[in-house]
């Protein structure tokens, strides 16, 4: 039986969340009934290029600078879609999903968008297009509720909108605690300090002042303890200095972008976010697998994830003051931390398995294929 070939569109393939759910999802996905190819357009940013055709992926990429010489390449798009005979366009991200569907009302090939953000943090051109081109589309995935009810308050569109939550692997997200006690004593941290982490791309959501703002002020009550902050971005140089103006070098580790982020999250006690807005960070549901306790903001999606004092907690993203006391809690709480980062683990495991979301993204294409 020939396979069905599936396209995905996607900006670029850096480590960010929707990239990474790209990687995860074809490690699982039926290589026997679906063949996959993967276009991207910034070169620069290619970090999981390597590990996507390790997985049998045909990773193409259409240098582009910017949003509009994206749209420069619809042609070249349908030329590859048409030589390849690409029966699924799966576009990833506003932009990727505007060149995506004109290519694919052109060509009359079936687009599937996924959204991982609200239309309200998106700028009012983008907006614009997303919203002229969205019925063109047979079907969009949403990353969480929040996320749908997103796409229906700004958009009301006429094609399906199905929210299919992000996933992780927890049977490799698992802590060891054995290579935690190593990776500890190799980065020259006491067994007893009290890391306080975070995963993300530094960009201006994440709010990472307001990150270093909340450590300084648990660790001048907790001394033993240290920052850790895993990623790389536009503001990372920004919040180097911020560190560097409030003397906390030595207290905050920054170690860049990271290709093996478990072993970051196996020594992270507490998995501390401050986010303005997420769609549904797939950093958080790693840590959780990883049985970190989380102190985080209801940003997005993850108040679809926390459930406040139960499995983690949670404040408004207005009140990051509130963060502080609730840290301080797990900080000074060993059983606690332990029991948090237990119903954690629960949590992700029973309902954001990677397993789970990889196969209802499958039954999307069949549906679509079927119409």
């Amino acid at each position: 039986m020939a396979k069905t070939k599936v396209l995905h569109i996607v900006k670029s393939l850096d480590r960010g969340g929707a990239e990474i759910l790209l990687l995860e999802t074809l490690k699982l996905h039926n290589k026997e009934e679906f063949e996959f190819y993967y276009i991207y357009f910034l070169s620069w940013k290619n970090k999981l290029v390597k590990e996507i055709e390790e997985q049998n992926g045909t990773v193409i990429n259409l240098s582009s600078k910017n949003n509009i010489q994206l749209l420069f390449k619809i042609f070249k798009l349908r030329k590859f879609i048409e030589n390849n005979q690409i029966q699924i366009i799966h576009c990833h991200l506003p932009w990727t999903g505007i060149v995506g569907r004109i290519v694919g009302k052109i060509s009359k090939v079936p687009v599937i968008y996924s959204e991982h953000n609200k239309q309200e943090r998106y700028h009012f051109i983008t907006k614009f297009l997303n919203k002229a081109t969205y019925n063109w589309q047979h079907l969009a995935i949403a990353v969480s509720e929040d996320v749908k009810n997103s796409i229906n308050e700004n958009i009301n569109p006429k094609s399906k909108v199905e929210v299919i939550y992000n996933g992780v692997n927890t049977d490799s997200f698992n802590r060891n605690v054995d290579s935690k006690l190593q990776f500890r004593r190799d980065l020259k941290i006491d067994d007893a300090t009290i890391i306080l982490g975070n995963i993300c791309v530094f960009r201006k959501q994440k709010r990472l002042d307001k990150w270093v703002d909340l450590f300084e002020k648990v660790n001048k009550q907790y001394p033993n303890s240290i920052g850790l902050l895993v990623g790389a971005g536009i503001l990372f140089d920004e919040i180097k200095s911020y560190i560097k103006d409030k003397n906390l070098e030595h207290k905050i580790l920054l170690v860049g972008l990271q290709t093996n982020v478990k072993q970051y999250l196996n020594i992270i006690d507490i998995f501390v976010s401050t986010s303005e807005f997420e769609g549904l960070p797939i950093a958080l549901l790693e840590a959780m697998s990883m049985q970190c306790a989380a102190a985080v903001t209801n940003a997005g999606g993850v108040k679809e994830v926390i459930e406040n004092s139960v499995n983690g907690f949670m404040v408004d993203i207005d009140r990051i003051d509130l963060l502080e006391e609730s840290v301080m809690k797990l900080v000074v709480d060993e059983n606690l931390r332990m029991f948090m980062g237990t119903k954690a683990r629960n949590t992700v495991v029973e309902r954001f398995s990677i397993k789970t979301t990889t196969k209802q993204i499958e039954d999307c294409y069949n549906k679509i294929l079927a119409i």
